[in-house]
């Protein structure tokens, strides 16, 4: 005879197994390094400096 399983515990295993794809699959598609997101945000600071700098003053 075969030793008896756990069902709950095989239905939690199998959902955390293709949340932890999905997430791979997310990470593969939006996923940035820290550096990447570093020259994002430092170009987006440049620009709107360079657009308060040509602001006129009233």
């Amino acid at each position: 005879m075969s030793t008896p399983i756990n069902l709950n515990k095989a239905r939690k295993e199998r959902n955390r197994a293709s949340r932890k794809a999905r997430a791979d699959e997310n990470a593969v598609s939006f996923g940035q390094t820290k550096a990447q997101k570093a020259l994002l945000k430092a170009k987006a600071d440049k620009i709107t400096r360079n657009l308060d700098a040509h602001k006129r003053a009233t």
